[in-house]
């Protein structure tokens, strides 16, 4: 939002048509490189990219896979503010789509409506275009994206779709999208990407499971060349998810949160894959402004036997 909340009152400026999108964009700009500027100077070697978003980034991926549900009466071009927008807040004829939290924080998300017909399409370039703005100003940082195996067990089925619709069995059409994704980070140079899979943290059956392992073998030869991290974040991860999880091929890091997530501890502890590179979360995202850096540290002391100590990877 910005030091001094500088997006929430350009956003506001613009939905009151006080302000055009260019105003809102160059705001949006600004922020963006003040934040890579600072991790740079910070000395932060993996900086995000696509983590920054108008309203959500649920609803930013629901952009770019040309998810919307048809009330809004979208053309099938790049999406701008005023589709956007309205999938977000409603317009004069047509309600908002649901909001809901995210997970057991203070956020929340556009649920995306999906169903049997959703004519998927790669609809925002947004984490491309991001990607070669930071480059332009000589940042190499790391797209993250939104795992599509999260994204479809968020949503929820369209009106009137049964409630019973299987969300995962869109998987295919929404793995085609990513695949274009991908490819076009690759061609501007991306070394790094990442997926966030929130729900490996939730008790998953095996069929969501088994979905995430096909969805990224499906992705293996899309990404092969760059180095993948797939992360998981707010509480700890199941024995089973856990597994399943770093037991993937063609991936080179796993990221967890080891606040909340001390079971997870022990289970790096007691087995985590050779070769690979371990993200650890020893800062609490729900209280950023405020860390027990003595016990961050320990915990990182204790894992350096398990995992090394290092920087990586393919370039």
């Amino acid at each position: 939002m910005g030091p001094k909340r500088e997006l929430k009152f350009a956003l506001e400026s613009f939905w009151d048509g006080k302000s055009s999108a260019d105003d809102l964009k160059k705001v949006a700009f600004d922020l963006r490189a003040s934040i890579w500027k600072q991790m740079i100077d910070a000395g932060i070697k993996y900086i995000p990219n696509n983590t920054f978003s108008y309203y959500d980034q649920v609803l930013d991926t629901t952009a770019m896979l040309g998810a919307v549900p048809p009330r809004y009466g979208w053309n099938s071009e790049e999406i701008g503010f005023d589709t956007f927008f309205s999938m977000a807040r409603g317009n004069a004829s047509v309600p908002t789509m649901e909001m809901t939290k995210w997970f057991d924080t203070n956020y929340h998300f556009i649920v995306p409506e999906l169903g049997p017909d959703v004519n998927f399409s790669y609809a925002s370039h947004k984490a491309v275009n991001e990607y070669k703005e930071a480059k332009a100003l000589g940042v190499d940082t790391v797209p993250v994206l939104i795992g599509p195996v999260s994204y479809l067990v968020l949503s929820k089925p369209a009106k009137g779709v049964d409630k019973s619709f299987c969300l995962l069995s869109l998987l295919p059409k929404v793995l085609a999208i990513y695949r274009e994704v991908v490819a076009d980070l690759k061609q501007a140079g991306a070394s790094w990407i990442q997926f966030d899979e929130p729900i490996l943290v939730l008790d998953l059956g095996s069929q969501t499971l088994q979905a995430l392992t096909a969805a990224y073998v499906e992705l293996e030869s899309t990404l092969s060349g760059l180095n993948v991290l797939i992360e998981t974040y707010f509480a700890d991860i199941p024995v089973e998810a856990y597994q399943t999880l770093t037991a993937l091929n063609g991936v080179a890091a796993f990221g967890f949160d080891l606040v909340r997530g001390t079971k997870t501890l022990d289970l790096i502890k007691g087995g985590f894959p050779s070769g690979k590179y371990l993200f650890a979360g020893v800062v609490d995202g729900r209280n950023i402004w405020a860390n027990n850096l003595t016990a961050s540290l320990d915990t990182l002391n204790s894992l350096e036997g398990i995992v090394g100590k290092g920087t990586c990877c393919n370039s």
